[in-house]
């Protein structure tokens, strides 16, 4: 492999420069800021702020809302990363199995990946509105009444929907490009030595598709925690009952509309904590079944 060789030490500083400027004002600062302001207490007019220290976490813990909001975070970003895998990835497989109208299914899924999030879930929230939408007369036929409004295992559905098909696409690319990538000659010999289609995918198909889902594994677990907010606050606003009040959320909740901002920043960190050791889970002991 070639190195690339500087003869001039400034020149790299200054090639990365801006790629630092941006990583600095938009995540190291704010970071910074919601680590201080954890340790703060103050008063909704900002007339006063009063260092307390740790009370802020120890406060969550007392905090039975937050307490139930991880578990509706855990139960919302695990439904939200396995079906998003499981169907981009049969939806992968079926336009790799096509030789002509291949390109036009792949343009035609890619689409939702255009919809901004808060869009994706308004227009769910109308597919799904008790009055106006067509899904909740098709579920009449079936004998279920549906009103996410009032029923919080049906608001959980709902926002798990909606941010499921506006990952999809996402996840769809990467596969489509994963499963091109493997030689169809590894095919034909599974196929010549009689192997079906469904242990083709388990014993060949998969295994190569590794790096491939482990990486979407981590991008998709992200998204689940941080970028789910708009689809939330489009749908159910952590509604009814702070049924499908995910962290996230609570964070936006308890600081821009609670005014609490020593909570909302301690639970900020928190969040960030947490995605930071499931990232290190993933890359420690994940990654390590993984074949490159």
């Amino acid at each position: 492999m070639k190195r690339a060789i500087f003869r001039n030490q400034l020149l790299p500083w200054l090639l990365l420069a801006p790629q630092l400027v941006v990583t600095f004002i938009f995540f190291l600062w704010p970071a910074a800021q919601a680590g201080w302001q954890s340790f703060l207490r103050e008063d909704a007019f900002g007339l006063k702020t009063t260092f307390v220290g740790f009370q802020n976490y120890t406060a969550l813990l007392d905090d039975s809302q937050y307490v139930d909001s991880i578990g509706v975070t855990l139960v919302f970003s695990i439904s939200v990363a396995v079906l998003a895998l499981s169907i981009s990835l049969l939806l992968a497989l079926a336009v790799d199995r096509m030789l002509t109208s291949a390109r036009t299914y792949t343009t035609l899924l890619v689409w939702p990946y255009a919809v901004a999030p808060a869009i994706a879930g308004l227009l769910w929230w109308f597919i799904f509105n008790p009055t106006i939408g067509l899904a909740p007369y098709a579920l009449e036929v079936l004998g279920i009444d549906w009103d996410h409004s009032l029923d919080g295992t049906q608001s959980m559905i709902l926002v798990i929907i909606a941010a499921t098909w506006k990952q999809i696409s996402y996840n769809f690319l990467f596969f489509v490009a994963g499963l091109q990538a493997i030689p169809a000659s590894l095919r034909e010999a599974a196929a010549i030595d009689g192997a079906g289609p469904v242990r083709r995918f388990w014993t060949l198909t998969l295994p190569l598709l590794a790096p491939t889902t482990f990486f979407l594994l981590v991008v998709n677990t992200v998204y689940a925690l941080f970028d789910t907010f708009p689809v939330i606050d489009a749908t159910t606003e952590g509604g009814p009952a702070q049924a499908t009040n995910i962290l996230v959320y609570k964070v936006y909740v308890d600081g821009f509309l609670g005014l609490n901002l020593g909570s909302s920043a301690a639970q900020s960190v928190i969040l960030m904590g947490v995605v930071i050791v499931l990232t290190v889970i993933q890359f420690r002991y994940i990654e390590r079944r993984v074949e490159y």
